[in-house]
Formats: C-alpha cells, sequence, structure tokens
C-alpha cells in the first residue's frame, strides 16, 4: 500500500496528520470557527501548534466553547481561574488578549454583519492557490497578511503580527499552501 503523501510538517503525529488532513487549509466562513483559530493562533505565538492542538479541547472547554459574546464579558476571576489551568497555555498577556479580541470580533461582526465578510476581502473573496513545491517555499508573511495585521492592530487586536496572521490565513482556507505533491493540495477548495 502507498504511503499517503502530506506536506512535511504533518509528521507523524495522528492529531498533526488528522488536522492537516482535515482542517488546514479548508476555507471556512463560519464565525465561531474563525474566532476559536484567532485566538488559537494568538496563543500559539512561541509555541509549536502541536502544543496548542493538544491543548485545543481544553481551550474549548474552558473559554466557552469559544462563544465571543461570553469571553468578552471575562472578570479577573475568571481571568484567574484560566491562569490556574494547567489545560491552556497560561500567559496573562495572551488570556487578556482574546478578551480583548472578543470584544473586538464582536464589533466587526456587527459593523460587516460577520466577521467572515470581514476577514476574507483580504484575500477578495477567495481563497489564494499556491503551487509550492517545497515547504521552505512558503513565506511566512504576505501582502495580505502584513494588510490583514496593520488593519486587525488598528482596530487594537492583540497577538495579530503578520506571521501570526498568514498562519491564521492558511488554517482557514484563506491561502492553500499544501505542497503540490501533498494529498491535499486543491482538493478542498
Amino acid at each position: 500500500m502507498a504511503k499517503i503523501k502530506r506536506c512535511g510538517w504533518a509528521g507523524d503525529d495522528p492529531l498533526y496528520q488528522a488536522y492537516h488532513d482535515e482542517e488546514w487549509g479548508i476555507p471556512s466562513h463560519d464565525d465561531r470557527h474563525l474566532f476559536e483559530m484567532l485566538i488559537l493562533e494568538g496563543a500559539q505565538a512561541g509555541l509549536s501548534w502541536i502544543t496548542i492542538l493538544k491543548k485545543r479541547d481544553n481551550y474549548r472547554r474552558v473559554f466557552d466553547a469559544f462563544d465571543a459574546k461570553k469571553i468578552a464579558r471575562y472578570s479577573e476571576k475568571k481571568i484567574e481561574k484560566l491562569m490556574q489551568d494547567t489545560g491552556i497555555v497560561r500567559n496573562r498577556l495572551k488570556i487578556n488578549a482574546a478578551i480583548t479580541n472578543a470584544k473586538l470580533f464582536l464589533e466587526i461582526q456587527q459593523e460587516y454583519g460577520s466577521f467572515a465578510d470581514y476577514i476574507w476581502q483580504f484575500v477578495n473573496h477567495r481563497p489564494v492557490k499556491n503551487k509550492w513545491k517545497k515547504i521552505s517555499e512558503i513565506p511566512a508573511t504576505t501582502r495580505e497578511s502584513d494588510a490583514m495585521s496593520r488593519d486587525l492592530k488598528k482596530r487594537g487586536f492583540k497577538f495579530v503580527g503578520s506571521t501570526i496572521c498568514y498562519a491564521y490565513m492558511q488554517a482557514v482556507g484563506m491561502v492553500d499552501d499544501h505542497v503540490v505533491s501533498c494529498f491535499c493540495y486543491g482538493k478542498k477548495l
């Protein structure tokens, strides 16, 4: 039986492979999912993505299934409780950023009708299909991620540098960065 060809970063970890095969690069227009990924990408800053994937279920549990309305109302008592939870990244700046970002996320929903309508404008509302042969060709940032980062920061969002924004764009399928030899390349757009 031939081995499935994946992007090299998916490795041998079944959790990582499932994320690669079933989620990464698939276009998402679901606001709850888009918010979840924004918070998780920010939490990942300085860490490996597998660390966040392993904590994802805990994040969903303690962050009220990424309900932005609930997160926007978190109190100092809730923040202290989160700081004690070993199932998430216990970084006060990242936890506070999640709360700030939830409030701003809700403002964007009000302004645009949905967060999806806002965020997808950075790629003209359709996925960018790249044709990378090697992982080493994939950039850490692009003009689009720079523009997204600038606009989010101008609105007050935290943990939204251009590199985080590009990883977010990859995760939610705004760009297809599967290498051309990967069995997922182009099949989910």
